[in-house]
């Protein structure tokens, strides 16, 4: 059962991490606006449009963006202090274990790790969509460009091919259309261009040959001027957006996944990478909660100070690490699954090593 210490102790982890959070969350809102403030002006944004579509939507992603390095900063700073004012001494000298003092903080960890995974996984993909849109059309001005040479399997044994995408007009020209019926080819259309209507979700293929292979001696080809279908894509799928992956949900990015997967397209590596942080990331609060009371709960000679210089080195280091990892796994040189936990890999190892000399 949970006694007065184990809730003294999580009020001021819990306490510490969501006012340090505030702090450097309410920074980065000023400095942002400092910033973007002649881009605001020059597109003449409404303050309401600022707010609601930018700001709201900015703060709980970078919420989630400085959770683990505040989670283990938090750490260092409360236990620390309750070192230095022999809080520590006092509780070890009573009987109480250094396994049963890490209780309230694995305790703490679970509420942030629940925290950071709903954060990360549910809302702020819906909120990463407005607040992407805004950046794209009154900040950085950068328009969806559309891709080239495209290869994809839209349904098991039909394939199509479109020599080139436009982003703007939601049109495919000298696009293709490929059936088989295992290694046999059965029907193929050719089409001068494929145009998306948005209203009825059909592609209009326009001055089409279609091919319908009877057998190998015997074909049937129809030609017109358009040809009205329904195919099981949409001009999302030809356009590349930067950090597209960041506005899908959890349900969302496996179903993206597993569809892009079917079609043959092999370039999934940053959305398997996202999809794979999306659990490491949370799973950091626990190892990095093990580290700083570990860390932070022996007197040493330099004061906090030197706790909290630790703290940062090592919560950079954990991030320059995740960042060269997956950088590996983008360029298709390790597993994006290995590349993401390999950071927490290594630091349990870390934190195993700090516990073990941490005052019994």
């Amino acid at each position: 059962m949970l006694k007065i210490l184990d809730f003294y102790i999580l009020k001021k982890f819990l306490g510490t991490f969501f006012f340090a959070l505030a702090l450097i969350l309410s920074i980065s809102v000023v400095f942002d606006i400092a910033e973007k403030i002649d881009d605001f002006l020059d597109n003449e944004v409404t303050l309401k449009m600022i707010i609601l579509d930018y700001y709201i939507n900015f703060i709980p992603y970078f919420a989630y963006l400085f959770t683990p390095l505040f989670v283990f900063i938090s750490v260092i700073f409360f236990t620390s202090k309750m070192a230095y004012q022999s809080e520590i001494i006092a509780i070890l000298s009573n009987g109480v274990s250094f396994r049963r003092l890490m209780i309230p903080y694995i305790l703490g960890a679970i509420v942030i790790s629940a925290f950071s995974f709903v954060l990360g996984s549910y809302i702020i993909p819906p909120a990463n969509k407005t607040r992407l849109d805004f950046e794209n059309k009154y900040i950085k001005k950068r328009r969806e460009t559309g891709m080239n040479n495209i290869h994809m399997q839209i349904e098991p044994g039909v394939f199509i091919y479109v020599w080139r995408y436009s982003s703007m007009r939601d049109v495919g020209d000298d696009f293709s259309l490929e059936k088989f019926d295992g290694k046999d080819l059965v029907m193929k259309i050719s089409a001068k261009e494929a145009i998306y209507n948005a209203d009825s979700a059909y592609w209009s293929l326009k001055r089409f040959v279609r091919r319908d292979y009877i057998n190998p001696e015997l074909q049937i080809i129809t030609e017109g001027e358009v040809l009205d279908t329904i195919l099981n894509i949409h001009p999302a799928d030809f356009k590349e957006e930067r950090n597209f992956y960041e506005t899908m949900n959890n349900k969302e990015l496996d179903r993206f996944i597993k569809e892009q997967l079917q079609r043959g397209i092999g370039n999934v590596e940053e959305f398997l990478i996202e999809k794979n942080r999306r659990i490491a990331s949370p799973f950091s609060a626990f190892i990095l909660s093990i580290m700083g009371v570990s860390l932070a709960s022996r007197k040493v000679r330099g004061g906090m100070g030197l706790h909290i210089g630790v703290g940062i080195g090592l919560s950079f280091g954990y991030i320059l690490f995740m960042t060269i990892s997956t950088t590996f796994a983008v360029n298709g040189n390790a597993p994006p699954w290995l590349a993401v936990w390999i950071p927490n890999f290594v630091f349990i190892l870390v934190a195993g090593l700090l516990y073990y000399k941490a005052p019994k």
